[in-house]
């Protein structure tokens, strides 16, 4: 994997009203730390990062971070986004020895069509949408592609069953599924089950309403003859 180059500006003031403003002129706050260096506050151009993000890797370039003239092979760790706008907000980028190895989740992407499980009147669910993965940052996957074509209404892709390149080792447990199958038909027939009973609930509760207003009106008739006699007496 090929690295592309970022360049970082430092120097960059602090504080909420500084950030919104750099935001405004499309540049974004950072931060640069790791393999116990002192964290750096950077930023970087918007534009750049989407550009430098833009390959097949994504958020798993690996990036030669320049900064001040000074090259820091790096990887982003966190993006924050706007909660309505979704745009980026500010990056944690770490630095990055290329020979050891690092934890990285990789994008998970299903290919073809499940026939079979369509026919059945199932539905191809995938259980995750990354998988966790260990590796030096230079064998990082770009994704994972699993075909379902295969995959029939009691299947189940786990994660043993995906193949790993070289070099690179999932870190969950090998029995995990990955991609599963919902029985829609299943589904519907709990659904309607559950408003039946929920339907009865209210049944009964309805005739038990009713009952014990049928006994408080009987007991007001009973004292209304009682006194009736009292006054004839």
């Amino acid at each position: 994997m090929a690295s592309t180059v970022l360049v970082a500006n430092t120097g960059r003031p602090t504080g909420s009203p500084a950030a919104r403003r750099m935001r405004n002129d499309d540049v974004i706050p950072a931060v640069l730390y790791g393999h116990g260096m002192t964290p750096l506050s950077v930023a970087v151009g918007r534009r750049d990062l989407r550009l430098a993000l833009s390959g097949a890797a994504g958020s798993n370039t690996v990036l030669d971070l320049t900064v001040d003239g000074k090259v820091y092979p790096a990887i982003v760790k966190d993006m924050q986004r706007h909660p309505v706008k979704r745009n980026v907000t500010h990056v944690d980028f770490i630095q990055v020895n290329l020979d050891e190895s690092i934890t990285v989740s990789v994008p998970l992407r299903l290919e073809g069509e499940a026939t079979a499980v369509a026919n059945g009147g199932g539905l191809v669910d995938p259980a995750v949408d990354s998988i966790e993965v260990t590796t030096t940052p230079r064998s990082i996957p770009d994704e994972f592609v699993v075909d379902i074509s295969a995959m029939e209404m009691d299947t189940v892709i786990r994660l043993g069953d995906i193949p790993m390149p070289a070099g690179v080792t999932a870190t969950g447990e090998p029995d995990s599924p990955v991609v599963t199958v919902l029985t829609m038909r299943a589904e519907v027939a709990d659904i309607e089950a559950a408003d039946a009973e929920v339907a009865e609930e209210q049944a009964e509760e309805t005739e038990g309403e009713a009952g014990e207003g049928g006994e408080a009106a009987d007991a007001e008739g009973g004292d209304a003859a009682a006194e009736g006699d009292a006054a004839t007496e």
